[in-house]
């Protein structure tokens, strides 16, 4: 069975969900390469407006397999060229939206913040405890942090390894909503088919936008926001957005 699953729960929604529960969903190379795989082929697949992604109600991602790189040196590491595999998720343009039970640790912790939106369980623990092993964050847990969180709260993670709750996640600014742990799948389906139904060259603009605008000038991302804005002016959706409101009639948006 594959090691990373897809299925398609509802018009538009895609659902990515990493299934090895005997190692706590530890990603291993073979979960990377799978993961690109999908986010790829999610990524330009026009009928998939919006993932979720998860590792199921127990537990979303351990970290790093150890066994898989215990005995490696630098240049096996740098071979391996695993930042290939995280950037295919990190310039996906699809929203993604991480529903997180249990774990989200080391890898799994930077997996989750590649999401545009994290629903996490009360009981969900977040950790980059990569300093207990002899190593440091390597796949953005140093920078992905920071900027969700400020320099004193990611600084406090990574030097200590000590993880948060859900609720202390969602108090620094580490998760965008904390729910009982029951309710996170379904509340991040309901949210991706929410999103599925927008107009979807107006979603990819916004995500496009948000994330450029993050490392510019606030001028430079001012100007990229007013050119995306007047884009948009250009599109079918945006006249049956606008159309709709004025008949009161709910629009229906085809990405045109």
């Amino acid at each position: 069975m594959s090691e990373v699953m897809l299925e398609h729960p509802a018009d538009g929604v895609a659902l990515v969900r990493l299934n090895r529960p005997e190692a706590k969903n530890a990603l291993n190379l073979a979960v990377r390469q799978q993961l690109a795989e999908h986010f790829r082929a999610l990524g330009a697949d026009p009928a998939v407006r919006c993932i979720v992604l998860t590792g199921g109600g127990e537990c979303f991602a351990a970290g790093a397999d150890i066994k898989d790189m215990a005995d490696k040196g630098a240049i096996d590491m740098l071979l391996r060229n695993v930042q290939l595999y995280w950037q295919a998720i990190a310039v996906c343009p699809k929203p993604i939206i991480a529903a997180v039970n249990g774990y989200a640790w080391g890898g799994g912790c930077e997996l989750a913040m590649h999401a545009d939106i994290i629903i996490a369980g009360e009981n969900a623990s977040f950790c980059q405890p990569e300093i207990k092993v002899g190593i440091m964050p390597g796949a953005g847990g140093t920078q992905r942090l920071t900027r969700a969180v400020g320099k004193f709260q990611a600084m406090k993670m990574i030097l200590t390894g000590k993880p948060v709750s859900g609720r202390e996640a969602f108090s620094m600014g580490l998760c965008s909503e904390v729910l009982p742990d029951d309710e996170v799948q379904a509340a991040a389906l309901k949210m991706a088919s929410a999103i599925a139904a927008m107009p979807p060259i107006a979603v990819a603009q916004i995500k496009e936008v948000v994330l450029a605008g993050q490392d510019i000038s606030l001028d430079a991302a001012i100007m990229l926001e007013r050119k995306a804005f007047q884009l948009l002016f250009d599109t079918e959706d945006q006249k049956e957005g606008m159309q709709a409101f004025i008949e009161k009639r709910k629009p229906v948006y085809k990405g045109r």
